[in-house]
């Protein structure tokens, strides 16, 4: 289960030297999230107010590979790895082209109303079963 987010750099995102700064690829990957959950037809505005359960990182590993630059198409792919009853474990590769920038395995943890562990509502852990 995969899914493909396009974006451009903009100037904003960048440094002096017209480099991404690097924790703008952590924004990047998370509007891929929540594009990717989207497309799975998941409203998290809905989840949180009809189950109380948002998403939180609980993990993130990252390597930085080669510097994307202003003006720049890049992708985000995004892949489930492993789900748990209460946790999603993703893969997201930012390229551009057939190049890989960054590279980041991402823990998610369902979060109920009381800020603790929280199954993820059955609706979605159809969709991914």
């Amino acid at each position: 289960m995969s899914h493909s987010f396009s974006l451009r750099v903009y100037y904003e995102d960048t440094d002096l030297g017209g480099i991404v700064y690097y924790a703008n690829y952590l924004r990047f990957i998370e509007r891929a999230r929540s594009e990717w959950v989207r497309s799975l037809g998941i409203d998290q505005r809905r989840m949180k107010e009809e189950h109380g359960t948002v998403f939180a990182v609980r993990r993130l590993a990252a390597d930085y590979l080669s510097p994307a630059h202003y003006d720049d198409m890049l992708t985000v792919n995004t892949a489930l790895v492993n789900a748990t009853g209460a946790r999603l474990t993703l893969e997201q590769i930012v390229r551009r082209d057939r190049t890989d920038l960054f590279t980041a395995q991402v823990t998610l943890a369902a979060i109920g109303p009381d800020g603790r562990a929280a199954r993820l509502p059955a609706e979605l852990r159809r969709l991914l079963g």
